[in-house]
């Protein structure tokens, strides 16, 4: 009797979803084709090309200086430069990123709105149904 019991409470928590529209999303195939991912992207890598200038104009000062005071001064400088660049460069492209985060996470929740659905969830979690909703996004996602 025990066993029937324990069964029925199981069951009857499974259909929870059952009467609920429930949607997949696959983010990594809306984030590949976001065009401003990409912009994003090469807009980063030209800047890391630029602050790899500055490591060459730095070995170029240095290995010219025979002083080694002087170079201890200038990788200090330029290490302390390089760093500062850096860190700038990421709080940039991180805060865009979050930008184009909240852009995908509201044309998501428009479309859910649109189509009555109860529950979005990412495709990498769901095992088994949702209707994937991928393709329809595409098209409005930049």
């Amino acid at each position: 009797m025990k066993k029937f019991l324990i069964l029925g409470l199981m069951l009857s928590s499974l259909p929870v979803f059952a009467s609920e529209e429930v949607a997949v999303v696959d983010l990594n195939r809306i984030v590949e084709n976001s065009s401003q991912v990409k912009q994003l992207k090469q807009e980063h890598a030209k800047k890391m090309a630029d602050l790899d200038k500055i490591i060459v104009n730095a070995r170029g000062e240095i290995s010219n200086e025979k002083d080694p005071a002087k170079v201890l001064l200038l990788e200090d400088k330029y290490m302390k430069e390089f760093n500062t660049n850096r860190e700038a460069l990421e709080r940039e492209y991180n805060s865009k990123l979050v930008v184009i985060e909240k852009n995908i996470k509201s044309e998501i929740s428009k479309k859910a709105q649109k189509d009555n659905y109860e529950y979005v969830f990412a495709k990498s979690v769901v095992l088994f149904g949702g209707k994937d909703i991928t393709d329809e996004l595409l098209n409005s996602i930049k």
